[in-house]
């Protein structure tokens, strides 16, 4: 039988990894003295999709980057909280800030292949940038390809310039390029925002498809997107202007759409405000 995309979208995941659990706790951030994030703690479970939602302004993006230490390459800025994966603190003297960012992947709003560099080439950059070795060049590429969702499209061409691709198809080289260096986690910033419907289902089920090894956790202002592609959910916001961001709520993706537990929750979810 032919699986269908909602099939793969609300299949659960058969064999989930052993490992890329991240767990954060208590995780404040500071940007100049201004604090932008109040005590929030979040499991993000192996082998599935964490959707963090809410208002703009409500400091998700921050959250996504302190799992993997990006938040600390703003002047500035502080953390509070402690973040592990797999048990070990990322933050600790146990782990570098490159073995982190190796391990927990990031894909950002605006797909940004490296202009200078064919397919092939920005598939392999996050290898040379870490100094990791590589076997066989050519699997490699078609095995980040084919994760990706990507290689099909690109097998023939793939001495062409990475920006010679669609924005859909870009976005999904970056996805590539990320999974190259074995991420345990990969972490995606409204990877769709600037994306049509179509390349926007592309992506949704090559997240779908790569919950199966890594753990995925995805910023989006899309609630029929959280829908589709997460596992659990989270919802941030502010009580007033100004104020810190705060995890409301955090549970499995069905639950908090169907009987959240907090009333803020769901004026958001059914769009009574937000």
């Amino acid at each position: 039988m032919t699986q269908t995309y909602a099939d793969i979208a609300t299949s659960p995941n058969p064999s989930p990894p052993s490992t890329g659990a991240l767990d954060a706790q208590n995780v404040s951030c500071w940007f100049s003295g201004r604090k932008v994030l109040e005590r929030c703690s979040l499991p993000m479970h192996s082998g599935r999709v964490t959707a963090l939602i809410g208002p703009s302004g409500c400091g998700k993006s921050t959250f996504l980057r302190t799992l993997n230490r990006m938040h600390e390459l703003v002047p500035g800025a502080e953390l509070g909280g402690t973040i592990t994966l797999d048990g070990t603190d990322i933050y600790g003297a146990e782990m570098s800030p490159a073995e982190v960012r190796s391990k927990i992947g990031m894909v950002f709003q605006k797909p940004n292949p490296f202009p200078a560099m064919s397919i092939a080439e920005n598939v392999l950059s996050g290898l040379k940038l870490t100094g990791q070795s590589y076997r066989n060049r050519d699997d490699l590429v078609e095995s980040s390809l084919q994760r990706a969702g990507l290689w099909e499209e690109v097998k023939d061409r793939l001495n062409d310039g990475g920006q010679s691709l669609s924005g859909g198809q870009q976005q999904r080289l970056c996805i590539a390029r990320s999974l190259a260096v074995s991420p345990e986690v990969l972490l995606m910033d409204e990877p769709c925002s600037a994306l049509d419907p179509i390349s926007t289902r592309v992506i949704e089920r090559t997240i779908r498809e790569l919950c199966n090894d890594v753990t995925i956790v995805i910023v989006t202002h899309n609630m029929q997107q959280a829908q589709r592609v997460s596992d659990d959910c989270a919802f941030f916001m502010i009580e007033e202007m100004g104020a810190p961001g705060r995890i409301v709520e955090a549970a499995p993706t069905e639950q908090l759409f169907g009987a959240p537990a907090d009333q803020r929750t769901a004026d958001y979810v059914s769009g009574r405000f937000g």
